[in-house]
């Protein structure tokens, strides 16, 4: 009996072990990279445009359908801090989702804006939904490097969420539905082509 209990013991701790080799699981407090810089490992492609890897950066990139697409990752979170960098090459209509889930191309959820200049890079806008939650006053649209690499901070803990671009906050808000939610972050191209963006140093911190 003592022999047969130290085999499923052994067999459940390979279980483990492999099972979060996978997925790459994280644990509270601890910091994890999302991406490793070689390829698309832990991300799911969603539409038809184009994601890529390019001199250890990220692109995504308008195809020919010029529709939505999403690049999501595999594991769900809650409460997290996130952090990236971002440089629009080409206009730079895009977003960071969180606690998202998506069918097709319709994703639900919530996003952090990365647009173009005066467009609210930093503001929260929730998909299918009610629209915009938190817009950027003008004096901070002045943060935003069009064309040079861009650091971008998001925590959410609960119904709390909060955004800094290069450092400067640029949102702090509380809403009960957020606080519902639970799912993948996700990287968007908007529709209408034209749109080119580099992505890199993407780490997540769950809290």
């Amino acid at each position: 009996m003592k022999k047969i209990f130290s085999v499923l013991s052994i067999l459940f701790i390979m279980f483990s072990f492999f099972s979060c080799g996978t997925c790459n699981c994280s644990k509270e407090g601890e910091t994890i990279s999302l991406f490793n810089g070689k390829d698309l490992t832990g991300w799911t492609i969603h539409g038809t445009e184009k994601w890529y890897v390019e001199n250890g950066d990220l692109i995504c990139e308008s195809g020919p359908d010029k529709e939505y697409g999403y690049l999501s990752t595999n594991e769900k979170f809650k409460n997290f801090e996130l952090t990236l960098e971002f440089k629009q090459n080409a206009n730079g209509n895009s977003g960071v989702f969180f606690r998202s889930s998506i069918e097709g191309v319709k994703i639900s959820g919530w996003q952090v804006e990365v647009a173009p200049p005066n467009h609210d890079t930093g503001g929260i806008y929730e998909s299918y939904g009610r629209g915009w939650l938190v817009r950027i006053p003008d004096e901070k649209e002045n943060i935003l490097k069009m064309g040079e690499w861009n650091k971008l901070r998001i925590r959410v803990v609960d119904d709390n969420v909060k955004t800094w671009l290069n450092g400067a906050q640029m949102v702090n808000f509380t809403d009960e539905r957020i606080g519902k939610g639970y799912g993948f972050i996700a990287l968007q191209i908007h529709s209408g082509g034209g749109i080119k963006i580099r992505w890199k140093n993407i780490f997540l911190m769950k809290l």
